[in-house]
């Protein structure tokens, strides 16, 4: 079956981390682009960051850049989002994406 199943999402306070889980399967993964997404209530999804499985290249919205960090493992078919020094405005559902396949989102709530 084709599918990213995300895990890892809670409650946190601000400035705790986080750490978000995406595995992959029915794809061939190590020659996929994996992206994060989020989508906070009454806002539009937004990209949060990108790796390219085959070189680790990888992206980063201004927001989160040098708070977050993204890594692999393509033997466990596995792409993490490290989520450091959380603020609200992190709060959201987040999503991975590998091209037209989404995971089922998993929450994270930042509170004060």
């Amino acid at each position: 079956e084709v599918q990213l199943v995300e895990s890892g999402g809670g409650l946190v306070h601000v400035g705790d981390s986080l750490r978000l889980s995406c595995t992959g399967s029915g794809f061939t993964f190590d020659d996929s682009a994996i992206g994060w997404f989020r989508q906070a209530p009454g806002k539009e999804r937004e990209g949060v960051s990108c790796i390219e499985i085959s070189d680790g290249h990888t992206y980063y919205a201004d927001s989160v850049q040098g708070r977050f960090t993204i890594s692999s493992d393509i033997a466990k078919r596995t792409v993490w989002l490290q989520m450091n020094s959380l603020k609200p405005d992190d709060t959201a559902v987040y999503y991975c994406n590998a091209d037209t396949i989404w995971g089922q989102g998993t929450q994270v709530t930042v509170s004060t």
